[in-house]
Formats: C-alpha cells, sequence, structure tokens
C-alpha cells in the first residue's frame, strides 16, 4: 500500500476537485499557496540574490485561497506530519447521497456538502457533528455551533445505489458512446455525477453564468499580448518615436 506525506504538498499535488472548485487561472494557485520564508533584501546589491520558499503546506478544512489556509501555513507555526494514502480514481463528489459507516451516525444517510481531496475527507450535511464553542472572551461567554466533521472515503462512508438505497461499491466504466460513468457493483445500475459537483465558486452551472466587463473573453485569450525581444525599454521608446541617440556610453569597471 503506497503512503504519500500530506505535510509535503506541493502546488502539483492539489487535488483537480479543488482548482474546478476555485475556477482560478493556475498561476494564482501557485501564488496563493506560496510561503517565502527569507528573501535577499532589496537594495542590498552585495548580497547574494536568494529567496527561501516552504515546500511543505498543511492542508486541513480551508481551502488554498482562503485566509485561514494561510493562518495555517504561517512562517514558525508547527507542523504535524500526515500520511495519506492517494485515491487514483476518485468515486464521491459533491451532491452524492452517502451512507455513514462508523460512529454515532453509523447506518444514516445524508448528502455530500464538501469535498477534500488532499485529505480523502467528506462532509455529509447534518450528520457526524461536534459543537464549537465560538466567540468566548473574558467579557462574552460565546456560544455553541453544531459542525460538520470530516469523514474518510476510504472506510467511513459509502455511496448509496439508488436502485435499493443501501450503500454499494462501485466502479468506473466506459458506456458503448465512451462516456466514463460510475456502476453499482450490485445492481449493475448507473449512478450519475450530481449536478452539484460542477458547481464552482463563480457559478453553479458553466451555461448559466453572465459575463462581466472585467471578464476576459474567450477570443482575447489566444491574443499574443507580448512579443520577447532583446532591447531595453528604452530602446523601444526610441524605435517607436524615431528618436536617433547616437551617443557612446561610457565605460564602467566593476570591482
Amino acid at each position: 500500500m503506497r503512503f504519500t506525506r500530506f505535510l509535503c504538498v506541493r502546488y502539483s499535488e492539489i487535488g483537480e476537485l479543488t482548482k474546478k472548485l476555485g475556477n482560478f487561472p493556475e498561476t494564482y494557485f501557485k501564488r496563493r499557496m506560496e510561503v517565502i520564508e527569507y528573501k535577499t533584501p532589496r537594495g542590498f546589491p552585495q548580497y547574494r540574490r536568494r529567496t527561501l520558499k516552504r515546500n511543505d503546506y498543511y492542508i486541513a478544512e480551508h481551502r488554498p485561497w482562503t485566509e485561514e489556509y494561510r493562518l495555517d501555513n504561517q512562517i514558525g507555526r508547527p507542523q504535524k506530519k500526515l500520511w495519506v494514502e492517494p485515491i487514483k480514481d476518485w468515486k464521491i463528489f459533491k451532491g452524492d447521497l452517502v451512507e455513514i459507516l462508523v460512529g454515532k451516525d453509523k447506518g444514516k444517510q445524508g448528502n455530500v456538502i464538501q469535498v477534500i481531496q488532499e485529505r480523502n475527507w467528506v462532509f455529509v450535511e447534518g450528520l457526524n457533528c461536534e459543537l464549537e464553542l465560538v466567540g468566548e472572551s473574558k467579557t462574552v461567554p460565546g456560544v455553541y455551533v453544531q459542525r460538520e466533521k470530516p469523514l474518510l472515503v476510504t472506510n467511513e462512508v459509502a455511496l448509496v445505489d439508488p436502485n435499493d438505497m443501501k450503500p454499494a461499491d462501485i466502479e468506473w466504466r466506459y458506456t458503448e458512446e465512451g462516456q466514463r460513468v460510475r456502476v453499482s457493483l450490485r445492481s449493475e445500475r448507473i449512478i450519475p455525477v450530481p449536478v452539484e459537483a460542477r458547481e464552482t465558486l463563480d457559478y453553479k452551472e458553466k451555461h448559466l453564468y453572465l459575463e462581466s466587463p472585467k471578464d476576459t473573453r474567450d477570443d482575447e485569450i489566444q491574443k499574443v499580448t507580448f512579443i520577447p525581444d532583446l532591447e531595453t525599454f528604452e530602446m523601444a521608446i526610441a524605435r517607436e518615436h524615431n528618436i536617433q541617440d547616437d551617443r557612446v556610453p561610457a565605460k564602467v569597471y566593476w570591482y
């Protein structure tokens, strides 16, 4: 059995479901997850240019684009070693009806409201909950809030077969048209992926999204807006305005 230490999660190891949910450009994910431990101060040319970045990121309930995620990975915060078995073919998605196999809610069924692919977690609406004290201070007693806790998709939940409403093992197969579908091994029925699995932070369904003036249109994405060149900015300005500069630059010596 192969395990990976998900304390050392790199940008390339972020789950595909997380990237689809965020619906952000690849560069945004990379920049948002980046934690710089040391960078050479600006204005000191005698220092060698150096940037020391953190390579291990702690993944929990918070998504990489949130402020809570940044606080979990701030400099100096101790990290725990976490071992997670990677799942090659993910089978449970947001909106699926699942049955809990362990704990106080064993045997109960509910809908998946959140998926954390990096930790093999799912959250079931209204089930596997705990009370948490929120807002407590010296002057305020605080209130208790009921929150769902994560469940492992490997052995703590099972997908419910809509044919008989019982938990079933499933596998991915291909139809005659070449479509990849989930099939229950007990009833041999297809279990379609819920519509909620296609939701992102921007829209419920892609065809219902209305573009705003600040959105980049598809026809503009293919345009080349930068052509690399060896000339400097001053040389480009002089070329555009037909400025002839015959001055000879003075020699510069470095010791």
